[in-house]
């Protein structure tokens, strides 16, 4: 089932966007993303969520920077952690061009994921990170939207209720708030840097 979830990373946005999205496979040569692209970019779907920083949060309060969207939860124990350290490393070879660059956690374990816990959780990993969570309606609506699956089962860890199997790519979405790039999991850091670079240079 774990296997087939993060397959469903990649396939299951290019599903549900596919309407009015076509997605270019990633690229091998430097001179473009080394993700997957979204073509033509459009808007990427809006949303209002309770952020980790006590206020509500959307994509538009981001307009100029680079977003970096990310499903997760804070209690997941395999995928989620490695994505977070990938993105730490990724901000600090940026460096001073890291500043244009805001990732937005959202959960998709509501019911243990209030604004607090997201907050505690993800300043381990650097401070400037922002989580956001909500009622699940809504949080399933956003998910809906982006062709995120999310489902509880089972944990592995007897101290945990449970664990959630999610999506797990990350993506990018540009200064004007166009989605443009979809990264599966547990691309290398390097990869990742290049299409944030990309990205920040872009004009349009």
């Amino acid at each position: 089932m774990k296997k087939a979830l993060l397959v469903c990373a990649l396939v299951l946005p290019l599903i549900a966007l596919g309407a009015y999205f076509a997605v270019r496979q990633p690229l091998q040569d430097d001179q473009g993303f080394r993700g997957g692209t979204f073509e033509p970019p459009r808007e990427a779907p809006a949303f209002i969520l309770d952020g980790s920083n006590g206020k509500k949060i959307t994509l538009h309060d981001y307009l100029g920077k680079v977003v970096i969207l990310e499903f997760g939860y804070t209690y997941c124990e395999e995928v989620c952690p490695i994505t977070l350290a990938h993105l730490t490393s990724a901000y600090k070879k940026l460096g001073p061009s890291a500043a244009d660059v805001q990732l937005v956690y959202i959960t998709v374990d509501p019911a243990r994921d209030n604004p607090d816990r997201l907050r505690e959780h993800l300043t381990a990993f650097n401070p400037t990170f922002l989580g956001a969570t909500g009622v699940p309606s809504d949080l399933q609506s956003v998910q809906k939207t982006y062709g995120v699956v999310a489902k509880q089962v089972v944990s592995r860890n007897k101290e945990l209720p449970y664990a959630v199997d999610h999506s797990s790519s990350l993506f990018l979405v540009d200064r004007q708030g166009k989605l443009r790039g979809l990264i599966p999991f547990n691309t290398p850091v390097d990869d990742i840097v290049h299409d944030l670079d990309l990205l920040l240079k872009m004009k349009s």
